[in-house]
């Protein structure tokens, strides 16, 4: 059974599509990476895997739950941190994270060993009892970490979990993502090419809505590159350096950089590689071989030019979008938000 999978997902706001017919299967544990430019529908993806919005069609599983037929028994498997982790600034990391534990339907005599463990975890049980609005950043986000993994859901899903930390707090986050992968599946989205290589085994590329790729980095360099690129600094003549070039039969052009040395840009297919019979060739000609360089794509490489075949469509006449003022929430504000979920606890408790 798979622990993901998406079939044929579209989700509209009116005229944008924000996700444009997404598949994609995810069957085992690991750290999984959404890798996509801003506005690439990332965010939208995770929202509608957690069942915080739903679909204009199509078909999201947990488990083998559906996630707008069996939204409750598909939620007790997902784990979610946003981008801006939900936290009551005004409660301790303990508080919080019982808090949590209550509404998460932990049963009682679970419940501190839950919170024990998430705080070992994420390293945070040394501030168990601080005030969340007096922690770092790189604090705060461990405890969004901490309130996702607990009860230990199979699926945790991560929207820009390193966002605005220190280079220290992101190596932590890092580490602590790395670990989380050993047991669960990870769901890491992200615009940063760094975060991703450095943290996720397997790798979805989302352009415009759409999965324009998937598999592992090597993979996916390997076999998206479709060419080979030789960089070579030849002692010798740029018109014998081509007559020996043209006999390979590959796209070549040649630099002349002084009176003695030229540099060749050579092009092959992916399957052919020139470089043995291309050092025999100069050498029996008496032309050193200062430097060869096998160049192959990088991530970054194929990340811009898959990115940039899916390009925005305009915006058509008449589409508008409100925005919604950010308020902070006065403590009278935040004190009728806590009682209110309070009351939620209370009736799950009974």
């Amino acid at each position: 059974m798979s622990i993901v999978e998406i079939n044929n997902l579209v989700k509209k706001y009116g005229d944008n599509v924000a996700v444009n017919d997404l598949s994609l299967n995810i069957d085992s544990k690991g750290v999984y990476g959404f890798l996509g430019p801003n506005g690439a529908g990332k965010s939208t993806t995770m929202n509608v895997l957690t069942g915080y919005i739903g679909a204009t069609s199509g078909t999201v599983k947990i488990n083998g739950y559906d996630i707008f037929k069996e939204p409750e028994e598909a939620k007790k498997n997902v784990g979610y941190l946003p981008e801006i982790p939900p936290l009551y600034q005004d409660m301790t990391v303990y508080e919080y994270l019982e808090f949590v534990s209550k509404i998460k339907k932990i049963k009682k005599e679970e419940r501190k060993a839950c919170i024990e463990q998430s705080l070992e975890m994420t390293r945070t049980t040394e501030v168990r009892e601080r005030l969340i609005r007096n922690l770092s950043k790189g604090y705060k986000q461990r405890v969004g970490i901490a309130q996702a993994i607990m009860g230990m859901p199979d699926l945790i899903i991560l929207d820009e979990p390193t966002v605005g930390l220190d280079p220290k707090q992101i190596i932590e986050i890092r580490d602590l993502i790395r670990n989380l992968g050993k047991e669960h599946t990870v769901i890491l989205s992200s615009h940063i090419l760094t975060e991703i290589s450095e943290v996720c085994e397997n790798i979805f590329i989302i352009s415009q809505g759409k999965l324009v790729a998937s598999g592992r980095e090597e993979e996916l360099v390997e076999e998206l590159a479709g060419e080979n690129r030789i960089e070579a600094i030849i002692k010798g003549d740029a018109n014998e350096i081509e007559n020996i070039l043209d006999k390979f039969g590959c796209k070549h052009s040649i630099e002349t950089l002084d009176d003695e040395k030229c540099k060749a840009q050579i092009v092959t297919s992916r399957d052919i590689d020139i470089r043995e019979g291309l050092f025999f060739a100069l050498a029996e000609k008496k032309m050193p071989l200062l430097e060869l360089k096998f160049k192959t794509k990088s991530l970054e490489d194929l990340f811009i030019e898959l990115t940039t075949e899916y390009k925005a469509q305009p915006k058509k006449k008449g589409l508008k979008f409100k925005k919604k003022n950010s308020e902070k929430l006065d403590d009278k504000n935040l004190a009728d938000n806590l009682k209110n979920e309070e009351k939620e606890v209370q009736e799950v408790e009974k």
